[in-house]
């Protein structure tokens, strides 16, 4: 099988699987497993290609071509390659995550939840393999609309709310701002291909440029830059494998993969330095990555607490893409796999808890680590991995970020990702602190609290989350069911084999700034 194949095959059988899905779902456990094949399948056909494209191939495939040099193509270079890697694999991992979390609550539509994460992933696919800005935005707006049945999976009024602000800011600033960027930058220079130090030198002025990319940076809502963060926060209704796709898998990550390709491939990073037009988008980054922070502090809820952190850590890689520094560029690329990898063990453990425990609440946390030894110490290993401490892999992309930052003078970013750093110890540690070393509430009972409301579990939480019923004991703990436990464990695991590794991607990423592979 050639690569322009692979990449055919790899966009259709996520398609073929929601197919399967539909046909199958009235029989569960055929339709899971329609789910895992599809996911097993979907990524073996993108680890295929890694070896090419590490040897310097760009598999091309052109689908549609509707004017003379703008078409609906696909092209692999190595940063597509990552994001691709990444959303097809965890797919797998979220999958069985939410076999035993989706059953644990007996929730309903689990079929359309299956078939619209199928549709996701060939969408986010899409946008990692995308040959031009064209196509990308195709498949961007695909990805929206078919996580919008996510978000509203519970059909309550509040998660009804919720899929309107989600559909509203990501569609209104898609259509409003990334739309009209991408005509105006056909205009000016009649292409867009995705070109090897950018299309757009000698076509726009300063001026232009920096509106533009102002328009990119703000029009990419799934990057969550203030002030366009609110859909994040208000999706967290929905139930937490939905979550994981919004923060790990696929979401978030194709908005900051696309301001990272078109800030490399639309704009150039030689031409951003000379023009110095991203220099006030590294403040407003900068200013997301402190600002979430201290309200993720404030934050009782645990996924409130978890989105505001995904806001400030989305910032992470626009700001290494507005420092536009080949360093911070590539740390930028990194961040997404070891953000990836960390916050997913986190949003898995913190609907492990819920599961197990019917806990939302932090502050109703107290000594539950005893009951789940398991759970909280994979969410002490994400946490750290997110704080960006050795031996997990977030240190090093942190490090490039910072390094990035460093090489072009701006020490006052260098602060504000230290500073940053110390936050997110703030906001994270002390959940584990406080469930292995505080003692429970009297009226507390671990594993029957039932003394919240539905009402309280409807701010944040899917309300079925509060009939979870089933566990895994061993002995006197009390975990969540296998398969949750299972997922999240793996993906913690995977935060330490990253950072044993993290050279091998730096090698992997660094053509993408015209780097020559060592």
């Amino acid at each position: 099988m050639t690569p322009e194949q692979a990449i055919s095959y790899a966009l259709l059988v996520p398609l073929l699987g929601a197919i399967g899905i539909a046909i199958t779902g009235k029989s569960p456990n055929l339709r899971e497993s329609v789910t895992l094949i599809s996911a097993a399948i979907t990524f073996s056909l993108v680890a295929s290609m890694f070896d090419d494209v590490m040897a310097g191939a760009r598999p091309e495939w052109t689908v549609l071509e509707m004017l003379p040099g703008l078409n609906i193509s696909f092209v692999i270079e190595p940063l597509g390659m990552v994001f691709a890697g990444v959303a097809s694999f965890l797919w797998i991992v979220t999958t069985i995550y939410a076999i035993g979390y989706m059953r644990g609550h007996h929730e309903r539509n689990q079929t359309r939840f299956y078939i619209c994460f199928a549709i996701a992933i060939a969408s986010a696919l899409g946008i990692a393999f995308a040959g031009n800005m064209l196509t990308l935005f195709v498949f961007y707006e695909v990805l929206t609309i078919s996580t919008f049945p996510l978000v509203t999976h519970a059909g309550t009024p509040e998660a009804k709310r919720a899929g309107r602000v989600y559909l509203g800011i990501l569609i209104g600033t898609s259509i409003a701002l990334q739309l009209v960027a991408v005509v105006w930058t056909w205009t000016l220079t009649g292409t867009l291909d995705f070109t090897a130090g950018g299309i757009l030198k000698g076509h726009a002025s300063e001026a232009i440029t920096a509106v533009l990319l102002a328009m990119y940076v703000f029009g990419i809502g799934k990057a969550a830059v203030m002030p366009f963060h609110r859909w994040l926060p208000a999706a967290m209704v929905a139930p937490t494998p939905v979550s994981a796709l919004l923060h790990a898998v696929a979401v978030v990550k194709a908005g900051v993969f696309t301001v990272l390709k078109v800030t490399v491939y639309i704009f150039g990073i030689d031409n951003l330095t000379e023009l110095g037009s991203s220099e006030w988008l590294q403040y407003m980054a900068a200013g997301t990555i402190l600002i979430a922070s201290l309200v993720a502090m404030r934050k009782d809820n645990l996924k409130a607490r978890l989105a505001y952190s995904t806001i400030s850590q989305l910032s992470y890689i626009v700001l290494a893409a507005m420092l536009v520094n080949p360093t911070a560029a590539i740390g930028g690329g990194m961040h997404i796999v070891m953000h990836a990898f960390g916050k997913i063990t986190l949003f898995f453990c913190a609907g492990a808890i819920l599961v197990a425990s019917h806990k939302t609440e932090i502050s109703q946390m107290r000594g539950l680590g005893r009951k789940m030894p398991i759970t909280f110490i994979c969410f002490l290993i994400g946490s750290l991995s997110i704080i960006g401490l050795p031996p997990f892999g977030g240190v090093w992309s942190k490090w490039f970020i910072a390094l990035g930052a460093a090489e072009t003078g701006d020490v006052i970013f260098v602060a504000v990702l230290m500073i940053s750093s110390l936050l997110n110890v703030a906001y994270l540690v002390p959940l584990v602190i406080r469930g292995f070393f505080s003692e429970p509430l009297p009226d507390e009972h671990h594993g029957n609290d039932h003394h919240h409301s539905d009402a309280e579990d409807l701010r944040i939480n899917h309300p079925g989350d509060a009939a979870a019923s089933n566990t895994w004991k061993i002995g006197r703990l009390e975990e969540a069911p296998l398969a949750c436990v299972g997922a999240l464990t793996f993906t913690a695991f995977g935060c330490l084999v990253l950072f044993f590794f993290a050279h091998d991607l730096y090698r992997f990423l660094l053509p993408m700034v015209g780097g020559v592979t060592p």
